[in-house]
């Protein structure tokens, strides 16, 4: 495979020639040498990178992948795999997320039902419910992950069964040490499903939308290992 037209290349990546000269303009392949009358002749490195990019842009989406191969392509590669890392930080952030808002639901399918609970409760009282004291509910009501109603004439807080259950599923998740910016999705969107079991339902389907693509970085990760060591194995 020393000299490639592209229409060779296209069809060993199952792509359109359009399609390689789009690659190209998006600076993901090498440079592509020309012949005098001004054909372009590809090599096994441009298949090698093409086929690590579909690779890279399946797993981490299209902006990922190119922000990697212009770094391989200008000789950077901390900053290629700079790239990878912030893109597998972000995954592991997502999947604390699901286990944040599986603990939560957990919550609610233990106790958190706070049955019974009156609607005026006052802040000493929710602090004794959940078991904690009175300050950090204040901080968690300044952080916005508790909204309390106001009395009109005293403006002392009134809490009711949905910010209890807020309260304790807030005291659960810092106890696994989940940050507030962790934790105020989780309670968004069950004040938005307002069903703790479409709520399930929908992180089991993230879940499964995680893995896969977690599956295919790891995929796409060994084409760009492979890729790199062909390149070094060039030059040395």
């Amino acid at each position: 495979m020393a000299r490639l037209r592209t229409v060779d290349l296209a069809r060993l990546a199952g792509v359109s020639t359009q399609q390689i000269r789009n690659y190209e303009d998006l600076g993901v392949l090498p440079d592509v040498p020309r012949t005098e009358s001004g054909y372009r002749v590809f090599g096994d490195v441009h298949r090698r990178a093409l086929l690590t990019y579909r690779a890279l842009a399946a797993g981490y989406g299209g902006a990922v992948a190119q922000d990697v191969m212009r770094a391989v392509r200008a000789g950077d590669e901390p900053g290629a795999l700079a790239a990878v890392d912030a893109a597998h930080a972000a995954a592991h952030e997502r999947r604390r997320a699901l286990a944040a808002t599986r603990e939560a639901l957990a919550v609610l399918a233990g106790d958190g039902g706070p049955r019974g609970v009156p609607d005026d409760l006052r802040i000493g009282d929710v602090a004794r419910l959940v078991g904690v004291r009175t300050s950090a509910l204040r901080v968690w009501e300044a952080a916005g992950l508790l909204r309390p109603r106001r009395q009109h004439a005293t403006g002392y807080r009134l809490f009711g069964p949905a910010e209890v259950r807020d309260a304790r599923i807030v005291h659960t998740l810092r106890a696994s040490h989940y940050l507030f910016a962790q934790i105020a999705p989780v309670l968004d969107e069950l004040r938005t499903t307002g069903d703790s079991e479409a709520l399930r339902a929908a992180l089991d389907t993230r879940s499964r939308t995680l893995t896969t693509r977690t599956r295919l970085m790891l995929h796409a990760s060994g084409h760009l290992d492979a890729y790199l060591n062909s390149l070094q194995e060039e030059e040395s």
